[in-house]
């Protein structure tokens, strides 16, 4: 993570720099400033900069290494408990779905996107209640 930091500080600079060359060479080429590549090049720097001060208050703030900035870790040592998640449900697939209904709806007619809130809904509903019926119901 130290490593990251280090190089969006020195993408800040890189962009800092080459924003006062631009502007610099613009001025002897053209005889004024090019604003749009200028101001593009300021805003690269002030955008990798935010990046980097908030990357080194995460650093700060986690009080340690990670797991996967040791050399000497094993997989099983950044492995995090994600939830409990069904393999076999079809239901995402049915979200999803909907998902590219309502889409084509807006790019084809209006007419599918309340068809798709009506598939969404019944997906969502099964999708929380696939557990009280059937094989896997505790």
């Amino acid at each position: 993570m130290r490593t990251n930091v280090g190089l969006w500080w020195l993408l800040t600079g890189f962009a800092f720099f080459i924003g006062i060359v631009y502007a610099v060479w613009n001025v002897i080429s053209h005889g004024s400033v090019e604003w749009v590549g200028t101001v593009a090049l300021i805003f690269m720097g002030l955008m990798s900069a935010m990046i980097a001060f908030y990357i080194s208050r995460v650093v700060k703030a986690q009080r340690g290494e990670l797991p996967e900035d040791s050399l000497t870790a094993d997989i099983d040592d950044g492995d995090p408990e994600m939830g409990e998640f069904s393999p076999w449900s079809w239901w995402p697939i049915v979200l999803a779905g909907s998902a590219a209904i309502a889409v084509i709806g807006l790019a084809v007619g209006s007419w599918l996107v309340p068809v798709a809130f009506a598939i969404f809904a019944i997906a969502i509903v099964g999708w929380v209640y696939e557990y009280y019926r059937g094989y896997f119901a505790r």
